[in-house]
Protein backbone atom coordinates (compact mmCIF):
# COMPACT_ATOMS: atom_id res chain seq x y z
CA UNK A 1 0.00 0.00 0.00
CA UNK A 2 1.35 3.25 -0.99
CA UNK A 3 -0.11 6.48 0.17
CA UNK A 4 -0.21 10.07 -0.93
CA UNK A 5 -1.39 12.92 0.36
CA UNK A 6 -2.06 16.33 -1.68
CA UNK A 7 -3.77 19.47 -0.46
CA UNK A 8 -6.17 22.02 -1.90
CA UNK A 9 -5.88 24.81 0.34
CA UNK A 10 -7.74 23.60 4.00
CA UNK A 11 -8.53 20.21 1.89
CA UNK A 12 -6.00 17.37 2.39
CA UNK A 13 -6.89 14.44 0.16
CA UNK A 14 -5.08 10.93 1.35
CA UNK A 15 -4.69 8.75 -2.01
CA UNK A 16 -4.96 4.68 -0.69
CA UNK A 17 -3.16 2.86 -3.82
CA UNK A 18 -3.10 -0.77 -3.57
CA UNK A 19 -5.18 -3.41 -1.26
CA UNK A 20 -6.38 -1.61 2.07
CA UNK A 21 -6.63 -4.94 4.27
CA UNK A 22 -5.57 -6.43 8.29
CA UNK A 23 -2.25 -5.97 6.43
CA UNK A 24 -1.91 -2.40 5.34
CA UNK A 25 -4.70 -0.83 7.17
CA UNK A 26 -2.99 -0.07 10.23
CA UNK A 27 -0.70 2.02 8.18
CA UNK A 28 -3.04 4.09 6.33
CA UNK A 29 -5.06 4.46 10.11
CA UNK A 30 -1.87 6.08 11.57
CA UNK A 31 -0.92 8.38 8.74
CA UNK A 32 -4.77 10.00 8.49
CA UNK A 33 -4.57 10.12 12.15
CA UNK A 34 -1.39 11.65 11.84
CA UNK A 35 -2.80 14.45 9.63
CA UNK A 36 -5.65 15.10 11.62
CA UNK A 37 -3.52 15.54 14.62
CA UNK A 38 -1.97 17.73 12.34
CA UNK A 39 -4.61 19.94 11.83
CA UNK A 40 -7.17 18.88 9.43
CA UNK A 41 -10.27 19.24 9.10
CA UNK A 42 -11.38 18.71 5.74
CA UNK A 43 -10.21 15.18 4.31
CA UNK A 44 -11.45 13.08 0.87
CA UNK A 45 -10.29 9.42 1.00
CA UNK A 46 -9.26 8.78 -3.13
CA UNK A 47 -9.74 5.05 -3.88
CA UNK A 48 -9.41 5.38 -7.10
CA UNK A 49 -6.23 3.50 -6.59
CA UNK A 50 -7.55 0.98 -4.37
CA UNK A 51 -7.58 -2.56 -5.59
CA UNK A 52 -9.83 -4.22 -2.39
CA UNK A 53 -11.10 -3.08 0.48
CA UNK A 54 -11.68 -5.55 3.53
CA UNK A 55 -13.67 -4.75 6.90
CA UNK A 56 -10.15 -3.72 8.15
CA UNK A 57 -10.15 -1.28 5.66
CA UNK A 58 -13.92 -0.18 6.13
CA UNK A 59 -12.88 0.92 9.88
CA UNK A 60 -10.04 2.84 8.94
CA UNK A 61 -12.57 5.07 6.93
CA UNK A 62 -15.01 4.68 9.87
CA UNK A 63 -12.62 6.01 12.11
CA UNK A 64 -11.35 8.92 10.26
CA UNK A 65 -14.93 9.71 9.76
CA UNK A 66 -15.50 9.77 13.03
CA UNK A 67 -12.43 11.71 14.35
CA UNK A 68 -13.32 14.40 11.41
CA UNK A 69 -16.81 14.95 11.92
CA UNK A 70 -16.49 15.20 15.93
CA UNK A 71 -14.11 17.89 15.09
CA UNK A 72 -17.07 19.87 12.95
CA UNK A 73 -14.94 19.03 9.80
CA UNK A 74 -16.14 17.52 6.72
CA UNK A 75 -15.32 13.97 5.19
CA UNK A 76 -15.48 12.84 1.67
CA UNK A 77 -14.59 9.62 -0.34
CA UNK A 78 -14.18 9.98 -3.74
CA UNK A 79 -13.43 8.04 -6.88
CA UNK A 80 -14.35 4.33 -6.05
CA UNK A 81 -13.49 1.79 -8.96
CA UNK A 82 -16.47 -0.60 -8.94
CA UNK A 83 -15.65 -3.29 -7.05
CA UNK A 84 -14.47 -0.74 -3.93
CA UNK A 85 -17.80 0.86 -4.79
CA UNK A 86 -19.83 -2.34 -4.43
CA UNK A 87 -18.27 -2.81 -0.98
CA UNK A 88 -19.18 0.80 0.21
CA UNK A 89 -22.48 0.27 -1.44
CA UNK A 90 -23.11 -3.52 0.30
CA UNK A 91 -22.07 -2.25 4.22
CA UNK A 92 -23.92 0.86 4.09
CA UNK A 93 -20.76 3.37 4.33
CA UNK A 94 -22.27 5.09 0.89
CA UNK A 95 -25.46 6.11 2.77
CA UNK A 96 -23.79 7.55 5.98
CA UNK A 97 -20.36 8.86 3.88
CA UNK A 98 -20.51 10.99 0.89
CA UNK A 99 -18.66 9.40 -2.05
CA UNK A 100 -18.49 11.25 -5.42
CA UNK A 101 -17.29 10.36 -8.56
CA UNK A 102 -14.01 12.32 -8.75
CA UNK A 103 -11.79 13.59 -7.11
CA UNK A 104 -12.58 17.01 -8.45
CA UNK A 105 -15.98 16.91 -7.50
CA UNK A 106 -15.28 15.89 -3.52
CA UNK A 107 -12.96 19.21 -3.38
CA UNK A 108 -15.63 21.24 -5.02
CA UNK A 109 -18.58 20.07 -2.54
CA UNK A 110 -15.89 20.05 0.38
CA UNK A 111 -15.20 23.94 -0.44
Amino acid sequence: MDIIKRTYKETTVVELTGILDTNTSPQAQDTIQGYIDGGCRELIINLGSTEYMSSSGLRVLLVAAKKIWALNGKFIICQPNKLVRDILDTSGFSVIMEVTDTEEEAVKRIN
